[in-house]
């Protein structure tokens, strides 16, 4: 037999009052970790033709470059200086090293203690390239010019290379680490620290878009290293509020400090499309 109290959770709540219960964080910040050494090597490859890219680091071991260490202490500042009333009390960022530095640049600024979760999850790591992994385009075309006949065809939105994901298997995988924020983390200011295509593939969610909205958005620009894009909770909008757009890519943080911005893709290189 179940216990009885006469404290209702928030879901049962709902069901006995008129007051819509929140169901979403109050802030989200969405991070592009900072230039890599990987982003480095990549620059280098495609400047002088090679077909690979030259790094003996897996993906996920891939440090931050001393720029990108620089980016992201300029922007760990900009996230202190919020105050107590505006920092993050939520960290969410990837496995992968290049992304745990950027927020480890973050925590250490806003304070461990001042956090109500400070959390790795695997769902916020990069886009997996599979056999694609390290290739440049040059080498992509001249080692499988099947595959790059194939991902011109099908559009990257739904191109899943060998061994690697699409689009969308990372949204898939993105709408599962977006339930777990709404029921553990409503009500909080919530940090993610990932990378390019988790910033995007989050953008699709919460702003309702389609792939071609998606993908021109894409098109548009690269994520910037440490570029901030923020939502914030309105309460007027809709039955339970939503999440509204404050500003994409926001790279004054860096630009304040006189910190170079940089915006190259992650690996491996594919031509925008």
């Amino acid at each position: 037999m179940g216990i009885l109290t006469d404290q209702p959770d928030d879901d049962v709540a709902d069901l006995f009052t008129d007051t819509p219960v929140q169901k979403w964080p109050q802030k989200i910040w969405l991070v592009r970790h900072g230039q890599s050494a990987g982003n480095v090597a990549r620059d280098a490859a495609e400047a002088a033709q090679l077909h690979l890219i030259d790094i003996a680091d897996r993906d996920m071991d891939v440090p931050l470059s001393e720029l990108g260490e620089r980016q992201a202490e300029a922007m760990s500042h900009w996230f202190r200086a919020l105050g107590p009333d505006g920092q993050p009390t939520v960290v969410l960022y990837s496995p992968y090293v290049r992304a745990r530095a950027t927020a480890a640049a973050v925590i250490s600024k806003v304070g461990r203690d001042n956090l109500v979760a400070s959390v790795v999850d695997e769902r916020l790591r990069e886009k997996e390239f599979g056999i694609l992994d390290r290739l440049t385009p040059l080498g992509i075309h001249d080692k499988y010019p099947e595959l790059a006949e194939q991902r011109q065809h099908v559009g990257k939105f739904y191109f899943r290379p060998p061994g690697g994901e699409s689009w969308c298997d990372v949204i898939l995988r993105l709408r599962s680490a977006l339930d777990t924020i709404i029921r553990e983390y409503r009500g909080e200011r919530v940090l993610i620290v990932g990378h390019q295509v988790i910033v995007n593939c989050f953008r699709y969610l919460l702003e309702r878009m389609d792939e071609e909205t998606i993908l021109a958005i894409d098109r548009e620009a690269d994520v910037p290293n440490c570029g901030i894009t923020e939502y914030r909770y309105d309460p007027a909008l809709g039955k339970h509020g939503k999440l509204v757009l404050v500003q994409a890519n926001f790279v004054a943080p860096l630009e304040d400090t006189g910190t170079p911005v940089t915006d190259q893709p992650d690996m491996p290189a594919a031509p925008k499309s």
